[in-house]
């Protein structure tokens, strides 16, 4: 069944056009806690079930917080506020607080125009679709709000913050430190400015944090994971030695090394996934996903480590991950999963495990990928209008066809519809960069023509 509002991370759109309005938000916190108190939670007579609501640094963010906030309370629902606060800190504190669910207001790396609204179960891990049909089942319904005495109440979570911390610092071996490591950290004015630096200094780093003064309007705008040039310029200008970028929720890391290279996620899984093979704590395989570079696959290869894609997004790499009981999958965007660290994509404990692999084995990033050379790629975000059944279109499959065959098998393409955004990503990868270049641009072409001509 198709969903009307969920997209593949929660619910996102512009803030002041629906779903992203105060009264749709209002309706679709009283509808999930109406889900929720339904269910059979075991709770102590009188207890009401209770969540735990987290945003990121957007203005909105007050606006659609409130919103929620009454409708739960509306619902009978108790409420935990905590503030601004990585996504996967959410995550974490849900089970910590042993809550039925816990909800975050962040678009991820979308710039503060943009909002959203994100679920996790109360295992910390993303709604199930079954759950996520109900609550939309239920969205449009009248608010019937329940008897005073029955209201859900509402309070702030004190050192929601000083908690994470700890946590994010117990992922990372005690007999291990940072001292003598000087990190540029950037959090991208998001949900981790006054976490992430506290993270990485009070394991012993000399840190520099940037990044770090959000003003509700600031959020990813030339910073962060999504554009990592302040970072670069940052790591040489304080001569560091790496550098560590966040999202603007925090549950994507990227990182860049002392000449400013950049690392992207695939290769950050590599170095996690190298360092457990050749100390032993390899569990099964890596799920990446049809973004995932032909390269690390072919050095998976190298290492006898199985690999195997799935659709993009983090939600579709912890099923599969869960399917086969594996630990470690992610994306190129640097959404990264560490199943036995944590249960959601975490930047701040990815990166962790990066700096865990190049302490004990005392290299730097260029030195853990030597053995691989990512294959050139260009992906193309083409606006399109409608995007239903594009890849079926005869110019579109003839070609596709012709640049498979140029490019034959050191290379391939993707076309995909965009989970959250009107566009088609257009990805071509081969060992030819000049093909790849050439490829791209005619394919992305075509699909416009075609996406936008059908629309009229």
């Amino acid at each position: 069944m198709t969903k009307k509002f969920f997209g593949t991370d929660g619910i996102r759109g512009r803030v002041g056009e629906d779903p992203i309005t105060p009264d749709r938000i209002l309706s679709l916190g009283y509808s999930a806690g109406k889900v929720l108190a339904a269910k059979d939670w075991h709770l102590m007579a009188g207890e009401r079930p209770a969540v735990l609501i987290g945003k990121d640094t957007r203005v909105s963010g007050y606006m659609l917080e409130s919103a929620l906030e009454a409708g739960f309370s509306a619902a009978g629902v108790d409420v935990l506020l905590s503030g601004p606060l990585p996504t996967p800190a959410i995550a974490y504190l849900i089970r910590a607080l042993r809550l039925q669910a816990g909800i975050v207001i962040s678009a991820s790396h979308n710039l503060f125009e943009d909002n959203g609204v994100k679920f996790f179960s109360a295992d910390g891990t993303k709604l199930p679709d079954e759950i996520e049909h109900q609550i939309e089942a239920e969205i449009d319904s009248p608010i019937r709000t329940m008897p005073s005495a029955q209201l859900g109440k509402v309070q702030r979570l004190k050192d929601a913050s000083g908690r994470y911390i700890e946590f994010c610092k117990s992922t990372f071996p005690y007999n291990l430190d940072l001292r003598g490591l000087r990190i540029v950290v950037d959090s991208a004015h998001g949900a981790a400015y006054h976490i992430a630096g506290h993270v990485f200094h009070e394991l012993g780093a000399d840190v520099i944090t940037i990044g770090d003064n959000p003003n509700g309007l600031n959020i990813n705008e030339g910073c962060g994971a999504t554009n990592c040039v302040a970072l670069q310029e940052a790591v040489k200008s304080h001569r560091a030695d790496l550098g560590i970028a966040l999202d603007g929720d925090g549950d994507r890391v990227l990182m860049v090394d002392e000449s400013g290279t950049l690392y992207d996620g695939d290769q950050l899984i590599y170095i996690i996934t190298k360092h457990r093979m050749q100390t032993g704590f390899m569990k099964g395989g890596v799920v990446g996903t049809l973004m995932t570079n032909m390269a690390i696959e072919n050095g998976f290869k190298q290492l006898n480590v199985p690999f195997l894609r799935t659709n993009v997004g983090d939600r579709y790499v912890m099923e599969l991950l869960r399917e086969k009981n594996w630990f470690i999958g992610g994306e190129s965007s640097g959404h990264i999963l560490c199943m036995d660290k944590h249960t959601t994509g975490d930047g701040i404990i990815s990166a962790l495990q990066v700096l865990h692999a190049l302490c004990d084995d005392e290299v730097t990033l260029a030195e853990s990928v030597q053995d691989i050379s990512l294959y050139p790629n260009r992906l193309i975000n083409v606006p399109v209008s409608r995007s239903s059944n594009f890849e079926d279109h005869k110019d579109i499959q003839k070609i596709v066809k012709q640049a498979q065959s140029d490019l034959k098998k050191q290379g391939r393409i993707l076309l995909r519809a965009s989970g959250t955004e009107p566009l088609i990503r257009v990805l071509v990868e081969g060992e030819s960069e000049q093909k790849v270049e050439f490829w791209a641009e005619q394919i992305a072409e075509i699909v416009q023509n075609v996406c936008n001509e059908s629309a009229e």
